[in-house]
């Protein structure tokens, strides 16, 4: 086996990452040392390379959105064969202990670990993960496009769970989670509104490719009075306009881990039993009920393939909204 690898590398944020040279890492008890085979980009990776989450560790290979195979397993490890794919997510570990962990609430562990922020991710030809926090993926889906289900799809999943019975969705921001949901909620006979930035035509034009009721500008007002919304832009602004958008007794959720400051609104648009909440990570079981849910390739990721090491114009793209679906940056 190599003793090196190419991996693109964060040494501050704002700054682009660099190639380097890596050497190859070795897994510890517990752990699988993976040859990546795609990793999708997030917005949580832009959040962290434009330096809006604060940094837990520098010099640092972000990506959590990882499809790779098995290569060597470390001490004590059995759970996946050599040559197995799997899934590596945002959630790389929790501490077991905490209190939400005793309650099966690991998204909320007070002493997580998050793939490519605390550990080192997947834009990198190998990585090592908690083998713990990895998931066997459907064969219905090739690489690339399993790699966004890591994260826009499981997010997008449990973010779209906490709308309930909903039966007009709204979803603000229509990237790479959106196009998921999207499919999701059509499936089981839902009504989806899309709503993007201001003169995106295109995203509008795509999410009515994929079935919406209608799409338009955030700042535009909604058709008719919305069940339910989830927020995938990070925009804090959004908040006040869709709770306008949702009828009384209807649920915005803000889907995203950093957002920009909510201004103030009047009382009447929260009044009337509407309810405003965040999603949190995922667990582990939201994991497997996903990809028990998709596995037969119910739902159809629509990929931007780049170089490894195009990860700069990769995240650029995503930054700008060059991209419908998902950004997946794929070795050699």
């Amino acid at each position: 086996m190599q003793a090196s690898m190419t991996a693109m590398l964060l040494d501050a944020p704002r700054q682009p990452l660099r190639p380097a040279l890596l050497p190859l890492p070795e897994p510890g008890k517990g752990e699988v040392l993976l040859k990546m085979g795609a990793c999708a980009v997030c917005r949580t990776d832009l959040h962290i390379v434009d330096g809006e989450l604060a940094p837990h560790r520098l010099p640092l290979v972000p990506g959590h959105e990882i499809v790779g195979r098995v290569v060597a397993a470390g001490p004590g490890t059995q759970r996946f064969a050599p040559g197995q794919r799997v899934g590596v997510p945002w959630l790389g570990g929790s501490c077991g202990s905490c209190p939400y962990c005793a309650m099966g609430r690991e998204n909320l562990c007070d002493r997580p670990r998050f793939t490519g922020y605390d550990r080192d991710g997947g834009f990198a030809e190998y990585t090592v993960a908690d083998a713990r926090y990895c998931f066997a993926l459907p064969e219905a889906y090739d690489d690339a496009h399993a790699a966004p289900l890591l994260c826009a799809g499981l997010i997008g999943y449990r973010a779209h769970a906490m709308t309930g019975e909903a039966r007009r969705l709204g979803l603000y921001g229509f990237g790479a989670a959106g196009h998921l949901v999207a499919q999701l909620a059509l499936r089981q006979g839902r009504e989806v509104f899309a709503f993007t930035r201001a003169g995106d035509t295109r995203s509008q034009a795509f999410a009515r490719t994929l079935g919406a009721a209608w799409a338009g500008a955030s700042d535009e007002a909604a058709p008719v009075p919305l069940d339910a919304a989830i927020l995938f832009a990070p925009a804090g602004d959004l908040v006040p306009r869709a709770l306008a958008a949702v009828r009384k007794g209807g649920t915005v959720v803000c889907a995203g881990i950093h957002m920009s400051d909510i201004p103030s609104f009047p009382y009447a648009r929260l009044w009337g039993e509407r309810c405003l909440r965040s999603v949190a990570n995922l667990t582990r079981a939201d994991g497997e009920a996903f990809f028990r849910l998709v596995g037969g390739g119910a739902i159809a990721t629509t990929v931007v393939p780049y170089p490894l090491t195009a990860a700069n114009r990769a995240l650029d793209d995503l930054r700008s909204g060059r991209i419908d679906g998902a950004a997946v940056l794929l070795p050699g």
